[in-house]
């Protein structure tokens, strides 16, 4: 059987984190893509003694700042592999105040959707070559999101961690739905997952209504493993492409709102994307319809 290659966002912790172990016990050669590259050799070491697979590599990716997602990009397109299985966007992120990236996009919009585009493009001819199976985290938080394409940077409207992570989590459910439209014919197939409501690290630094919900939540949080699951499951199920587009919870397709079901919508955040993320992801969409 063939080595798949799984790169994945965000695996120093929680669900990344787990996900990657597994996969690695599945003898997948996994790129691990870190904003922290000294958390990402240490995870790597970890990997390489608990599950004996040193097709481990570690690579800076920033996913709020668009050079260095083109850095990571220009890396795994430097010729080393020749192709990409699996793509799990997995990082994410709320942030209780309105942060601003160095390219001046509201964190929470730059974090969970548009680094995630810019780098799912920015490597499409790698994911043709595989075949791909990308899975995008998103949230059951989805449903409290609302597609404000006038004010996507949060400058008109008081800012809400809550809202704001519910809009990036439709954005996500957006961004699936068009990957599986635009290059089903490539091979490509696209799943959006709402992990559970997890023990983890996410939302440590809130404060407010933020911190109160979370605090409600957690009797009833999940272990990072248990919401790995879906994510591993995705990843390496047999047949998995006839459901290609769809939003899965415990590893079965579930209904997501009525909204995130938009097809204007999702054509206009791709389009936006597109402008604001600039050449990189024009590029990708150009090399495609070379091959």
């Amino acid at each position: 059987m063939a080595i798949k290659t799984t790169v994945i966002t965000g695996a120093t912790s929680g669900i990344g984190k787990e996900t990657a172990l597994a996969l690695a016990k599945k003898d997948h050669a996994l790129y691990l893509l870190v904003r922290n590259v000294v958390k990402g050799e240490e995870l790597k070491q970890e990997i390489i003694t608990k599950t004996g697979n040193k097709n481990i590599h570690v690579i800076k990716c920033d996913l709020s700042d668009l050079q260095s997602v083109r850095e990571a990009a220009a890396e795994l397109n430097n010729g080393k592999l020749f192709a990409i299985n699996v793509l799990i966007n997995n990082a994410g992120g709320m942030f209780d105040k309105k942060e601003i990236s160095k390219d001046g996009f509201e964190m929470t919009f730059v974090t969970n959707h548009l680094g995630h585009f810019l780098l799912t493009n920015s490597i499409l001819p790698l994911l043709e070559k595989g075949h791909a199976r990308i899975i995008n985290l998103s949230s059951e938080g989805h449903k409290m999101g609302k597609a404000n394409f006038d004010d996507l940077q949060w400058e008109q409207r008081p800012y809400s961690a809550i809202k704001a992570y519910g809009t990036a989590k439709l954005f996500n459910i957006y961004f699936t739905k068009s990957l599986a439209e635009k290059y089903a014919d490539k091979g490509i197939s696209s799943f959006a997952v709402h992990p559970g409501v997890v023990r983890t690290s996410f939302g440590a630094e809130s404060s407010g209504l933020s911190k109160f919900l979370l605090w409600l939540a957690k009797p009833f949080m999940i272990s990072p493993e248990e919401g790995a699951q879906t994510s591993i499951f995705l990843a390496t199920e047999p047949g998995m492409e006839a459901k290609s587009c769809q939003y899965f919870i415990k590893s079965k397709m579930a209904k997501s709102s009525l909204l995130s079901w938009s097809e204007a919508n999702r054509n206009k955040l791709w389009d936006i994307s597109k402008k604001l993320v600039g050449k990189i992801a024009i590029v990708g969409e150009d090399v495609s319809k070379k091959n």
